[in-house]
């Protein structure tokens, strides 16, 4: 294909989901993957819908042999991957002395090593072709904040920075970037949810907390994502970016 490639993974909902739509709408060959089926083809359904090109793939990005099962079939029909959008993560509520061994390992495997397994499986047609970005999702909980009965989840986000910076460093001969980005309070199913999260009432107070007044909605974060993927942000590697609102940078 002549246009560009980009593989997302979590794309079902959220900002995966408007990231591949974002992606679509400037053209490019959007690959959604997601252990939600019916919710990835939602998407795919949606991109073809508005004239653009994308298929799904299901993926569970804790599998190794399938995640580089998905990305050499991607590589083999569209010729490469252009962009990788590493989006798949979860956010378990678990006071500390509730957190088993398993539940630190579940969090770890999907929002840190998921990333991992994407990259390492892609990174060597991108090295061959020699071009390619790279944008990962961490969070203010791993940037900037502490998230009470979150600890492993805001460890794994943290962890997410230092990948971002030493993926950077290890591609950047190769003229590949790495950037992350750091959401604050956004408008997903996750933050939506009562047992996990703030629940659709705190959500709407969070609002009041953050200068620019509103909770952060997926398209908010999927437009920087395609920029950082851009020709624009060409001279930008190992960054991590936070976008909310302005939310970290108040004084109460």
């Amino acid at each position: 294909m002549d246009k560009k490639t980009v593989i997302i993974t979590g794309a079902g909902i959220g900002i995966g989901r408007a990231c591949a739509i974002a992606f679509a709408r400037k053209g490019y060959g959007v690959i959604v993957t997601d252990i939600l089926e019916p919710e990835g083809r939602d998407v795919v359904a949606q991109i073809e819908a508005e004239g653009g090109t994308a298929q799904f793939a299901y993926l569970d990005v804790t599998d190794t042999a399938a995640t580089d099962r998905v990305v050499k079939e991607v590589e083999a029909v569209y010729g490469g991957i252009d962009v990788i959008v590493a989006n798949a993560g979860i956010a378990h509520k678990i006071p500390l002395a509730e957190l088993t061994d398993a539940s630190w390992d579940r969090t770890m495997d999907v929002d840190l090593k998921g990333i991992m397994r994407i990259v390492r499986a892609a990174a060597p047609g991108m090295i061959e072709r020699k071009r390619g970005a790279i944008v990962a999702l961490s969070s203010i909980s791993g940037s900037n904040y502490g998230w009470d009965d979150h600890a492993h989840y805001c460890a794994a986000k943290a962890a997410v920075i230092g990948l971002v910076r030493g993926f950077a460093v290890d591609l950047a001969r190769h003229g590949i970037r790495v950037n992350g980005i750091a959401p604050g309070v956004i408008r997903t199913a996750q933050a939506l949810s009562e047992e996990h999260s703030l629940g659709p009432e705190k959500l709407e107070r969070m609002a009041d907390s953050i200068p620019l007044g509103r909770v952060g909605e997926p398209e908010d974060i999927a437009d920087v994502i395609v920029f950082f993927a851009s020709n624009e942000a060409r001279y930008i590697t190992g960054q991590t970016l936070v976008v909310d609102g302005g939310f970290v940078i108040q004084q109460y």
